[in-house]
C-alpha cells in the first residue's frame, strides 16, 4: 500500500484557480483583499436584531448583500441565509476562475462546503412558528433549509455539478476540513475540479444568547465595536462573531492547464487531528494542534524552515491565542521567531464553519501578490503570545510557503500547506 508521501509525490497536483468571499468586510475577493491589507474593520454594533439585553452586541454582519443577485425568489425564500451565501460564494468563484461549466464535465465536478452550526435561523424562526402556531404551520422546507450538508446541495444545483458532493461540519475548523478532503479528493483522481469551503450564517438572537451563555464572546467593547475582536492582543476578552461564506476552485493541475487558467497557488498538503480533551477548550499546551503540524510536514516533505508565513486561527479569546501561540513556538522551535503570523479576525471576527475557507483565501492572496494582512487591533503585548503577529499594518514579504490552520470545538484541528505555484 502507497505511502501518504508516496500518493502525494506520484498523485495528481491540486491548484486553487478561484476565490469567491462574502464577508463583513466585502464581497468578492477583489473588496475583500483591499479592505484586509488596509486593515478596515467589518464589526460595528448589530443591526439584525436588537442586542441591547446582551452582554456582546457587537459583530461582523454582511452589509450590502443582495441575495437576488446570486439566486432567484424561490430559492430565497426556502432555504436559510447560510446556504444563500454559500451559493453567492461558488458563483464568485467562478467568475473569478473564469470556469466554463457548460464545456466543463460536469459530472467531474464536486461540491465540498460544509457548515459549523447550519440554518441557525431556520431553527429558531420554525420552532416560534411551532410554539405559536402549531405543528400544521411548520414549514415542509425547515429541514432541508436547516441542515447542515445543504449548502454543498444547492450549490450542486445551482451550478449544475454533479461529481462528489457533501458537507462537512467540524465547528470552527469545517471550512479546512472541507478544503482538504477536495484536495484528497482531486490528488486521487477522483474529481477534476471541486469548489470547496464554507457558510455561516448565525448571527442570530439564539447564538448570541447560547454564546453569551458560555462567556466565550466579547463584552467589554461593545461602544467601540470595531476594537473589540483583539487576536493575541493581552487585553483580549472573547471572540466577536461574524457572518460569511467563501468557496474555492480547487482543480487538478492539468485539468487547471487544459483550460488556460489563472492559478493563485498550489495545495500541497492537509491534514487533521483531535485533541481529545475538552468539548470547547484546547489542550493547554496546543499538543493536538502539534500534532496537526507534524502530520502536514511528514505528508509534504517540507522544511521547517521553508515556512514564511502562517494564516493562524487567533479567535481572540484568552485561551485559544495563549495554546495556538504554544503549539506555534513548540512545534517551529527557534524557526517560530521568524514566522509572519496573522489572525484576520480582528477585521471580519470569528465566522465559524466559514473561517477556514476564508483564510485559506487569504493564504492564496498573500502568496500571489507578496502582502501579508495585518494582526488589527493589537496594542498591548501579552508575555504568552510573544511572536510577530504582524500588528496592524499589512507588509510586504515573499512568500513561498504558507499554512493556514483553525481549531473547533470538540478538540477538532485541521491544516493546509499552500506554495507559490512553478511548473
Amino acid at each position: 500500500m502507497a505511502t501518504i508521501r508516496e500518493i502525494n509525490e506520484f498523485g495528481k497536483r491540486v491548484v486553487i484557480s478561484g476565490i469567491g468571499l462574502v464577508t463583513p468586510v466585502g464581497i468578492g475577493i477583489g473588496e475583500f483583499w483591499k479592505n484586509i491589507v488596509a486593515g478596515k474593520s467589518g464589526i460595528s454594533v448589530v443591526s439584525s436584531f436588537d442586542a441591547t439585553n446582551y452582554p456582546c452586541r457587537v459583530a461582523g454582519e454582511i452589509k450590502d448583500f443582495d441575495a437576488s443577485d446570486f439566486v432567484d425568489a424561490k430559492t430565497i425564500k426556502r432555504n436559510d441565509y447560510y446556504a444563500i451565501y454559500a451559493m453567492a460564494a461558488a458563483k464568485l468563484s467562478v467568475s473569478d476562475s473564469e470556469i466554463d461549466l457548460a464545456a466543463t464535465n460536469r459530472s467531474r465536478i464536486g461540491a465540498i462546503i460544509g457548515s459549523g452550526i447550519g440554518g441557525m435561523e431556520t431553527i429558531a424562526d420554525q420552532s416560534r412558528t411551532f410554539f405559536t402556531k402549531g405543528n400544521r404551520c411548520v414549514s415542509p422546507f425547515m429541514i432541508p433549509a436547516l441542515i447542515a450538508n445543504i449548502a454543498s446541495g444547492m450549490v450542486a444545483i445551482e451550478l449544475g455539478i454533479k461529481g462528489p458532493s457533501f458537507g462537512v461540519s467540524s465547528a470552527c475548523a469545517t471550512g479546512t476540513h472541507a478544503i482538504g478532503e477536495a484536495f484528497n479528493l482531486l490528488k486521487l483522481g477522483k474529481a477534476d475540479a471541486v469548489f470547496a469551503g464554507g457558510s455561516e450564517a448565525a448571527v442570530t438572537p439564539l447564538s448570541f444568547a447560547g454564546f453569551c451563555s458560555m462567556r466565550a464572546m466579547s463584552t467589554t467593547h461593545n461602544d467601540v465595536p470595531e476594537t473589540a475582536s483583539r487576536p493575541f492582543d493581552a487585553t483580549r476578552d472573547g471572540f466577536v462573531m461574524g457572518d460569511g461564506a467563501g468557496v474555492l476552485l480547487l482543480e487538478t493541475l492539468e485539468h487547471a492547464r487544459a483550460r488556460g487558467a489563472r492559478i493563485y497557488c498550489e495545495i500541497i498538503g492537509y491534514s487533521a487531528t483531535c485533541d481529545a480533551y475538552h468539548v470547547t477548550a484546547p489542550e493547554p499546551s496546543g499538543d493536538g494542534l502539534v500534532c496537526c503540524y507534524g502530520e502536514l510536514f511528514a505528508e509534504t516533505g517540507a522544511a521547517i524552515s521553508d515556512i514564511q508565513y502562517i494564516n493562524a486561527h487567533g479567535t481572540s479569546t484568552p485561551y485559544n491565542d495563549k495554546c495556538e501561540t504554544a503549539a506555534i513556538k513548540n512545534f517551529f522551535g527557534e524557526h517560530s521567531k521568524k514566522l509572519l503570523i496573522s489572525s484576520i479576525k480582528g477585521a471580519t471576527g470569528h465566522l465559524l464553519g466559514a473561517t477556514g475557507a476564508v483564510e485559506a483565501a487569504v493564504c492564496a492572496k498573500t502568496i500571489e501578490t507578496g502582502v501579508v494582512a495585518p494582526t488589527i487591533n493589537y496594542a498591548t503585548p501579552d508575555p504568552e503570545c510573544d511572536l510577530n503577529y504582524v500588528p496592524n499594518k499589512s507588509v510586504t514579504a515573499s512568500v513561498r510557503y504558507a499554512i493556514s490552520e483553525n481549531m473547533g470545538f470538540g478538540g477538532q484541528n485541521a491544516a493546509l500547506m499552500f506554495k507559490k505555484f512553478h511548473d
